[in-house]
């Protein structure tokens, strides 16, 4: 038997049967259905769901969009991304289409079933070592990306993806906005690659471990790097600050909440001022830093951003499964903080 979940009827957004496309929350609330709609593609394939048994439909169709491309793992025929086209028609239910994204690009994340789990954790592994980029998964995302792109013409476009889906979003993201092309992007509990110092309750602990960790990485960063070379970092940081993704997080989830005091303690550090050393710290990983000591070249860190609206759900969790869940992100009544942090 399905899971409730899977089902748009039972459990998506039905309150959105008019869809304003400049509130934030419609937004928010479409782009995670269009997540959704991915998870339960790959589910109607690996159940055999087809025809009027497919339950994926209804978590776009309900929105007016239509599936133009499936993106599938060439290693197990997965789907784990597909591309959306909006197609409104002429009613009451579209509101400021002018507003709207034409297509969205969205992502899965994990899925814990046997058809899917082996290569999804491999993924996993890759993200964990700052990898994905080599990964033929997202080769594929990336390429449909480009295409994408270069077929429209516009930047009209929306990325979306959640966990795993939404690092695979987020570096194709910062790629383009590397190329100059900014893209709207909806990344839900997106992976923070550290060790989870926002779950500390007594905040003088968690400052102190903070501070520390800044210190050494700033450290470590003028002892390994040449200063051609953290200048090189700087600039590409500071290029990329014009990117502005919007990134959702829930304080109970321990893969995403690092996001949290990740930008709150870069202001933090520059109100005392320590900004200089912050801005070592906030562009490199001791990770990173270590591969480059041992003369391994590396990526920049893929979770570290320069700037962000960062949306944080304050509704407490029962468990961390509700907490990492993108359901969360289409309910009616949320409790959310938003605050736009840029890179300066």
């Amino acid at each position: 038997m399905p899971s409730e979940r899977e089902n748009f009827n039972l459990s998506g957004p039905l309150h959105l049967t008019t869809v304003d496309w400049k509130n934030t929350h419609h937004q928010r609330s479409v782009a995670a259905s269009l997540v959704q709609g991915v998870y339960i593609l790959e589910r109607d394939r690996q159940e055999k769901r087809q025809g009027s048994q497919a339950l994926a439909p209804p978590w776009w169709e309900f929105f007016q969009f239509q599936i133009v491309l499936q993106l599938v793992d060439d290693a197990d025929s997965c789907i784990f991304g597909a591309i959306y086209k909006f197609t409104p028609q002429a009613s009451p239910g579209t509101l400021s289409t002018n507003e709207s994204p034409h297509y969205v690009i969205a992502f899965r994340g994990t899925i814990r079933k046997p058809h899917s789990v082996s290569q999804d954790l491999k993924l996993d592994l890759q993200l964990l070592q700052n990898g994905l980029h080599r990964t033929s998964r997202f080769e594929i995302a990336m390429q449909a990306v480009r295409n994408m792109v270069a077929a429209t013409q516009e930047n009209n476009i929306w990325l979306a993806g959640h966990s795993l889906g939404s690092a695979m979003a987020m570096l194709a993201g910062k790629n383009m906005a590397k190329m100059g092309i900014f893209l709207e992007a909806f990344l839900f509990n997106p992976p923070y690659v550290s060790a989870p110092i926002e779950r500390i309750k007594d905040k003088k602990v968690k400052q102190g471990i903070r501070i520390a960790s800044s210190l050494i990485t700033a450290g470590l960063a003028v002892a390994v790097k040449g200063t051609h070379q953290r200048n090189q970092f700087e600039d590409q940081f500071v290029a990329l600050s014009t990117w502005v993704p919007s990134l959702f997080v829930n304080p109970a989830d321990h893969i995403c909440s690092e996001y949290i005091g990740y930008f709150k303690h870069r202001k933090k550090m520059k109100d005392i001022g320590a900004g200089g050393i912050e801005r070592l710290a906030t562009q490199n990983s001791i990770h990173g830093l270590f591969m480059t000591a041992i003369g391994k070249e590396s990526e920049p860190p893929l979770h570290l951003i320069p700037s962000a609206v960062l949306t944080i759900n304050s509704i407490p969790s029962p468990d961390f499964k509700h907490a990492h869940g993108i359901h969360q992100w289409w309910g009616p009544e949320l409790y959310l903080k938003s605050k736009l942090y840029k890179y300066s």
